[in-house]
């Protein structure tokens, strides 16, 4: 249903339209529905991370238990790609939150549950080979954790930027929050990632080292809009019935793109939805409209 005030925003904006990141849940939740929602709003293109693999049944014990989440979020992003004027790409890895499930509930020492969300990363990234996805999703926890599970959620990061290297890929991060993470950007070019390569789900409108991806509320959008950084919009959409207000809708970056074109900030949606798309992934966001 679109709400009187949505009429408007029926007028198809003259810019692609990217969320650089949210969930899908076909099964759970609104699925393809959300994406109807996005488009009908002016949204052209989406990147889409799989959900936490414990959402989906999946409470792995070895690394290949993880293909069966790799495998359901890319079938779910062909179907949304099929909805979109642009298209949507997957972005595969393993949340970093699941090392205090294997440490807390299921007896893993830090190192070991380490071992075995490297070993999930190593399957992302044989789809990312084979062109099936665009980018590696990893991090740390973004809550206060005993020393080990951080040094070893720390190791597990780093072992995704030697992947993203190899691979020729962007990394994308769920941290702490911070406006300043330049020890993580420096530990991506250690190991020969660019920092451009980098990005920060869930970012404030300002961050040092990564690109951030701000979540797209008006008070951080103002704030990237007035620099001249790069930066990415997004939602973090989490489709989940049981969870119906959280974070924001998939109509939101549709809707902060009009606003900010309102306010004059042409320059800086450009550089959120064409020039930082193709700094960070290498994707034309312009030529893939219409495909």
């Amino acid at each position: 249903m679109i709400l009187a005030g949505d009429a408007s925003a029926m007028d198809e904006l003259d810019t692609p339209v990217l969320d650089n990141h949210l969930h899908l849940d076909p099964e759970r939740g609104r699925g393809m529905d959300a994406v109807r929602d996005f488009v009908r709003l002016g949204g052209t293109h989406l990147l889409v991370v799989n959900k936490p693999s414990w959402h989906l049944g999946v409470e792995p014990d070895e690394p290949e238990e993880f293909r069966q989440v790799f495998e359901t979020t890319i079938e779910v992003v062909d179907e949304a790609s099929s909805l979109l004027p642009g298209r949507a790409w997957p972005v595969l890895g393993v949340h970093p939150t699941l090392i205090g499930r294997l440490v807390d509930d299921r007896g893993f020492t830090p190192e070991a549950a380490a071992e075995l969300m490297a070993g999930g990363l190593e399957v992302a990234a044989e789809f990312v080979a084979e062109g099936q996805a665009l980018a590696l999703k990893s991090g740390r926890p973004h809550y206060d954790a005993e020393p080990a599970i951080m040094d070893a959620s720390n190791e597990v990061m780093k072992r995704a930027f030697e992947l993203a290297v190899d691979l020729d890929c962007a990394v994308q991060l769920h941290t702490e929050g911070a406006e300043d993470l330049t020890e993580i950007a420096e530990w991506a070019e250690a190991r020969g990632l660019d920092r451009t390569r980098v990005v920060k789900h869930y970012a404030r409108g300002r961050l040092a080292g990564p690109v951030p991806s701000v979540m797209s509320e008006k008070d951080r959008l103002q704030v990237a809009a007035d620099s001249d950084e790069p930066f990415l919009m997004e939602t973090d959409f989490v489709d989940d019935p049981d969870r119906p207000g959280a974070v924001l809708g998939p109509k939101t970056v549709p809707r902060r793109v009009r606003w900010l074109l309102e306010e004059g900030h042409e320059e800086a949606v450009r550089r959120a939805h064409v020039e930082t798309p193709a700094l960070a992934y290498d994707i034309d966001t312009e030529a893939t409209l219409g495909e």
